[in-house]
């Protein structure tokens, strides 16, 4: 089985709980991981056989910059279940978000969540 990655898109959303983060926006990491199974769908080198992943790219880009939650464990389960909907050959999907801008008082990088789901 074999995993089709796109790592760190960055999108600027307006997502989360605080009025601030609703009216300014933020700025969201994203990766999605795609499993397939590269080796046997992928036999003639056609872009057809595999999933494309500049089209999973617009997929998640449409839907993020349309879709505002209080939480980004919410989006990442929405983004999860509409690339699984439009490709039914995908059997398994990892979302990660991360969010730098985070009210805690504390020091740290990001914070990070991660759903996984698989194709019904």
């Amino acid at each position: 089985m074999g995993w089709i990655r796109i790592k760190n898109m960055v999108f600027h959303t307006f997502n989360g709980v605080l009025p601030e983060e609703k009216r300014l926006g933020q700025r969201l990491e994203v990766d999605v991981e795609l499993n397939f199974p590269i080796e046997k769908r992928v036999l003639h080198d056609d872009l057809n056989e595999t999933v494309n992943y500049a089209a999973v790219y617009q997929v998640v880009e449409a839907f993020i910059q349309t879709h505002n939650y209080n939480l980004i464990e919410s989006l990442a389960n929405r983004v999860a279940d509409t690339v699984l909907a439009k490709y039914s050959q995908i059997q398994t999907i990892k979302v990660r978000i991360r969010k730098y801008a985070v009210p805690i008082n504390g020091i740290f990088d990001h914070v990070e969540i991660e759903v996984e789901k698989q194709n019904a």
